[in-house]
C-alpha cells in the first residue's frame, strides 16, 4: 500500500513537473523571450511634475490624450505594462516598455500629454522581467467585459 502511495505522489509530481516545464520555442521567439524566458524592459517611474493642469476641461483632455497615447503604444507593441500607483510621494503611476533603451522610451513618452504639459514627470529604469509580460495586453482584452 505504501509503495502504491509513493509511485502514485511520484506520478502525480512527474505530471506537474513535464507541464511546467513545456517549453514553446514559437512563444518564446515571438515574445523576445531569452533561454530562461526573459527579456529587457525599460521601467517608467511617474511622479507628480511642476505644472499641474488644474482647469478641469484641460485636464479633461490631457488625461483623454495620456490614454489614447497609451493604447496606442500597447497595440504597437512597446508598452507592455501600465497603471497608476497610489500617489504616495508624488509616485502617479508607471509604463513598462518592451524596448532596448532608455533613448527609446524617452522617445515614447515624449508623445505623453501629461509629460508635455508638466503634470507629471518621468524618471526611467533598465528593466529585466518575464517575457510573459508581452501578453498581458491582449490577455487583458480577454479578461475585460468593457471595450476599450
Amino acid at each position: 500500500m505504501k509503495r502504491s502511495f509513493q509511485l502514485l505522489a511520484l506520478a502525480a509530481l512527474w505530471s506537474v513537473l513535464a507541464a511546467a516545464s513545456t517549453f514553446d520555442a514559437d512563444l518564446a521567439k515571438r515574445l523576445g523571450a531569452d533561454a530562461q524566458g526573459m527579456r529587457h524592459y525599460v521601467l517608467v517611474v511617474l511622479k507628480s511634475g511642476p505644472t499641474p493642469v488644474t482647469d478641469k476641461a484641460k485636464r479633461a483632455e490631457m488625461f483623454k490624450g495620456h490614454f489614447a497615447n497609451m493604447e496606442r503604444l500597447a497595440a504597437a507593441g512597446k508598452l507592455a505594462v501600465a497603471g497608476p500607483l497610489d500617489g504616495v510621494d508624488g509616485w502617479r503611476g508607471l509604463f513598462v516598455f518592451a524596448v532596448e533603451s532608455i533613448d527609446e522610451a524617452k522617445q515614447l513618452t515624449a508623445s505623453d500629454p501629461v509629460l508635455q504639459n508638466g503634470e507629471m514627470v518621468a524618471e526611467y529604469h533598465k528593466f529585466f522581467s518575464s517575457a510573459a509580460l508581452m501578453v498581458v495586453n491582449e490577455t487583458h482584452a480577454k479578461l475585460s467585459a468593457t471595450p476599450n
